[in-house]
C-alpha cells in the first residue's frame, strides 16, 4: 500500500491531508479532545466532514529545544503518522504536540510508537463507545 508519506522520497503529505490554517489549529486545542503521554500531547477534532482522511497537525515549539532537536521530532512524529496511518481515526482533526520534555529524552521510533499508539486505541475505543 502507497502511503503520502514518503520522505525517503522527499514527498510531503498532500494538502488535503496536513492542518494548515492556524483557525484549524486552534479548533483543535479550544473544542478537541485531550490525550496525553509522557512527552506528547494530543488533541482530537472529530468532525462530519467528507473526505475519509484524517489531517494530521504537528506543533512543537521552541521550549522543546533548538532546531536540531525540534526537527528530529517532527521527523519521527511524520514518520510515525506514515507508518500507523490506518491507526488513525477517520474524518477528525488531529494535532500532535511535543510537550517541553520531548527534547531532552532520547527518543526514537519504537518510543513513539509506545507512546503514541495507546493514545490512539483509547481515542478507538471512546469512538465505539459513542456510537
Amino acid at each position: 500500500m502507497a502511503s503520502c508519506f514518503l520522505p525517503s522520497q522527499g514527498r510531503a503529505a498532500p494538502r488535503h491531508e496536513r492542518l494548515r490554517r492556524r483557525t484549524d489549529f486552534t479548533a483543535c486545542y479550544d473544542r478537541g479532545k485531550r490525550y496525553h503521554s509522557e512527552h506528547f500531547l494530543v488533541f482530537l477534532l472529530a468532525g462530519d466532514w467528507t473526505a475519509e482522511k484524517t489531517r494530521v497537525g504537528l506543533a512543537v515549539s521552541r521550549k522543546v529545544g533548538k532546531a536540531v532537536a525540534r526537527n528530529r521530532i517532527k521527523r519521527l512524529l511524520r514518520e510515525f503518522i506514515r507508518l500507523h496511518a490506518a491507526l488513525l481515526p477517520p474524518r477528525a482533526d488531529m494535532v500532535t504536540v511535543a510537550k517541553k520534555n520531548a527534547g531532552s529524552a532520547a527518543l526514537d521510533l519504537g518510543r513513539v510508537r509506545a507512546e503514541i499508539v495507546p493514545l490512539l486505541r483509547r481515542m478507538a475505543a471512546i469512538r465505539d463507545r459513542g456510537t
